[in-house]
């Protein structure tokens, strides 16, 4: 079956009516709950300079946590456009992004390369990679009951992490961005790598906004995302709709993994810990929506650096897990989800 793109007159497909399995990829922003949100991070900053007594450091943690957060959104932007679509729930997100850190560390070992430079060969391979899990390991799960695709995706990325741990060895490995140096930002510092990484996530997020809103490809993926039996109706093959998102999916966590490799150690189960975060963003912003991705993402990279402040010696993630269970609590949905 050929493959017929919606046109802007078949409103069964782009408005999804009657759908409710699968929320839209690109919603209207909500500008209240933006602007409440916004007024909460100046409270949350102004208590931080109370709490710290010192002006530096709190520059100091927004700084980093905006440019951390940039790289968490595309990490759950690849999560969150793959549940959108296949309605997949992907525990195997942080291994895929374990295996283009490895990409990059064996580029960089052998071939001596800038390690920006394994972009060019770990973003093709892991879509590759991902066309390939959907094709041959689950298609086949594709209208089964949750629990199936939740241990597919669980036993893969087992299987992931334990060929990185016999390939690799469990020795932690580290890799250096050449001129690495600190970058004076309003009264803050930041070095070259998180500065690079976060400028390359904000471009990759902005191409893959324009994939999908100005191509037909986009046109085709929204359609799918919205009414999977309306697309199949005006020509759509939705499994390869399907197989291109996992791809696309997967290739954006490759991606993350090439632009963290410079800020963490390597190891095979590295990718675990931006697993959790990704799903923690993916629910904040609201499952299935991608510029809800981009925007938790930035939440969840401040609140973990400010909450460093408000809790001294405990772990950056305590403060992420406390927003997280007040989203829960307030607006399950998410910040930019509808209410089923």
């Amino acid at each position: 079956m050929t493959e017929q793109i919606p046109s802007a007159t078949a409103p069964t497909v782009a408005e999804g009516e009657g759908h409710t399995s699968s929320p839209r990829l690109w919603a209207r922003v909500p500008w209240t709950r933006v602007a409440i949100g916004v007024g909460f991070f100046v409270v949350a900053i102004a208590l931080a300079y109370l709490r710290a007594g010192n002006g530096d450091v709190v520059r100091q943690a927004v700084l980093t946590g905006i440019l951390i957060g940039g790289v968490y959104g595309l990490v759950a932007m690849g999560l969150t456009l793959i549940f959108g679509v296949l309605d997949i729930v992907n525990f195997a997100h942080g291994a895929f992004l374990a295996v283009a850190l490895y990409i990059t560390v064996t580029m960089v070992s052998r071939l001596g390369v800038n390690p920006l430079v394994a972009l060019f060969v770990a973003v093709p391979v892991m879509f590759l990679l991902g066309a390939g899990v959907q094709r041959f390991v689950l298609a086949g799960a594709m209208g089964k009951p949750l629990e199936n695709q939740l241990l597919i995706t669980l036993g893969l990325a087992l299987l992931i992490d334990n060929v990185l741990l016999m390939s690799f060895g469990p020795n932690p490995q580290s890799v250096k961005l050449p001129g690495d140096t600190g970058v004076q930002i309003f009264g803050a510092v930041a070095t070259v790598s998180r500065l690079l990484a976060f400028g390359v996530a904000i471009v990759l997020a902005a191409l893959l906004y324009v994939l999908l809103q100005r191509t037909r490809l986009g046109t085709a993926i929204r359609a799918v995302a919205a009414n999977e039996a309306g697309a199949q109706l005006v020509g759509i093959d939705t499994r390869r709709i399907y197989m291109a998102t996992f791809a696309i999916g997967t290739a954006c966590a490759g991606a993350a993994g090439v632009l963290v490799a410079p800020l963490v150690t390597i190891e095979p189960t590295t990718g675990e810990l931006f697993n959790i975060i990704a799903f923690v963003v993916v629910v904040l912003g609201g499952m299935g929506n991608v510029i809800g991705a981009l925007v938790g993402g930035l939440i969840i990279g401040l609140t973990e650096q400010l909450g460093a402040l408000y809790f001294p010696g405990q772990s950056p993630l305590l403060s992420v897990f406390v927003v997280f269970v007040l989203v829960l609590f307030l607006r399950p949905q998410g910040l930019f989800g509808k209410a089923s």
